[in-house]
């Protein structure tokens, strides 16, 4: 009577372990990565709405409303005076060092309402071979000027 052969198995958990946490480090990238890129968003989202409530300032207290007084219905802005108050609040801010990149773009819209959009570069902290770069994060901020 023969015996059955065992297969020699060493080896198999080291190779288990290796799987494991290959995994786990793929985990741990995505969780730190994705966090990263909440908060840049966030962050981006405050700047915007900062500067959009900047740039509707504007209009409550530009020259036009101490020369003309205040007009009875809205506040007039113009989209020159709207782009270059918000591009006075995000340099007033530090956000151009703080975001490397950072392209704003500034909207009147309705003769009161200033939308600003910002844009700049992801930066992840962390990168996964085969994973993307990088990308852009984007966020958006309005306000509207109006007399009460």
């Amino acid at each position: 009577m023969s015996r059955p052969s065992r297969r020699d198995e060493s080896g198999q958990v080291t190779l288990l372990v290796i799987g494991f946490a290959t995994v786990i480090a793929m985990a741990i990238v995505l969780v730190v990565d994705a966090s990263a890129a909440y908060l840049q968003r966030s962050g981006l989202d405050t700047l915007a709405d900062g500067a959009a409530l900047h740039g509707a300032d504007l209009g409550a207290t530009g020259v036009d409303v101490y020369t003309g007084g205040v007009p009875e219905q809205r506040l007039a802005l113009t989209q020159a005076d709207a782009q270059r108050a918000v591009e006075e609040y995000l340099g007033s801010v530090g956000a151009y060092r703080s975001y490397p990149g950072l392209v704003a773009q500034v909207a009147v819209a309705d003769g009161d309402t200033v939308q600003v959009e910002l844009s700049a570069p992801l930066d992840l902290p962390l990168s996964f071979p085969g994973s993307p770069a990088g990308g852009r994060v984007a966020a958006t901020g309005s306000a509207v000027s109006t007399i009460e």
